[in-house]
């Protein structure tokens, strides 16, 4: 496990791959101390190996576990002196379907992955936050927070709620000299995706597919910024603001254009 030796550095969950490696990768291209931490031992590995073992620590991480969590950021504390530029709240699980059809086990996983382990992980990260100097707390949200988006409820309720502790947090954390923000990514070329998604995605517009080193281009760009929300891709804060303005209208057209606009279709013909 490498050391920071007065670097600044970053702790990412969800690292192992997707938008949490992509970060890794260009903060390292920084010069900057990686933490990443993951369920994915496999990956991690495969991260450590890509940045030099002198240049990050790894760790697996259940960021549903708090006492976990706790070790994890005390390791995190000791290769970098007690400081923290950077928590990247990134970690998360997507289970769709029909909230009447979904497991309550898969409705509280999501919970728990989504928001539980935010809170988690801000909570005991804090300390360090504080004790660096024009320290940002950052959180991946989603497209999904713009307006709740059936199929995948579950998931778009822990993203608005992520978006709300975000915009909050952007004013209480002033009081202590930590920043907060947040990305609302769209349809992001991950392993979370199900099979087959990026290849049906329109190859325009705001829900095209984009390649995760967007969203950690946001990343670095919200650290050299007083920005609250960033949209990958920039459109789609064109759907935020039609949701606020005008909720019944967007309901409409997600309705009648969305992916379950057949399924709709047939229980009123049936």
């Amino acid at each position: 496990m490498g050391t920071a030796n007065g670097r600044q550095s970053i702790f990412i969950t969800g690292a192992a791959s997707g938008m949490g490696r992509e970060t890794a990768k260009l903060f390292h291209g920084k010069g900057w101390f990686i933490g990443g931490f993951d369920v994915n031992a496999d990956g991690l590995a495969s991260l450590e190996k890509e940045l030099g073992a002198e240049n990050c620590m790894t760790r697996t991480l259940d960021v549903t576990d708090l006492e976990d969590y706790r070790g994890a950021v005390a390791d995190f504390g000791k290769a970098t002196g007690g400081s923290m530029d950077i928590l990247y709240n990134n970690a998360g699980i997507g289970r769709g379907g029909l909230f009447a059809d979904m497991a309550y086990e898969d409705i509280m996983a999501v919970v728990n992955v989504n928001f539980v382990g935010v809170l988690n992980g801000i909570h005991v990260a804090l300390p360090l936050l504080k004790a660096t100097e024009n320290s940002l707390c950052f959180t991946t949200s989603s497209s999904s927070a713009t307006y709740g988006m059936p199929g995948i409820a579950v998931y778009s309720a822990t993203k608005h709620a992520v978006k709300g502790l975000t915009e909050a947090l952007s004013i209480e954390f002033r009081l202590i000299g930590v920043r907060a923000a947040d990305v609302l990514p769209g349809l992001i070329d991950t392993p979370i995706l199900p099979e087959g998604a990026v290849e049906g995605a329109p190859k325009e517009g705001m829900f095209r597919a984009i390649p995760p080193v967007e969203v950690a281009k946001s990343v670095w760009e919200a650290y050299n910024s007083d920005k609250l929300h960033w949209y990958v891709p920039p459109e789609l804060v064109e759907l935020d603001q039609a949701a606020g303005v005008a909720p019944e209208q967007v309901r409409e057209q997600i309705a009648s254009t969305g992916p379950l606009a057949a399924l709709f279709e047939e229980m009123q013909n049936q």
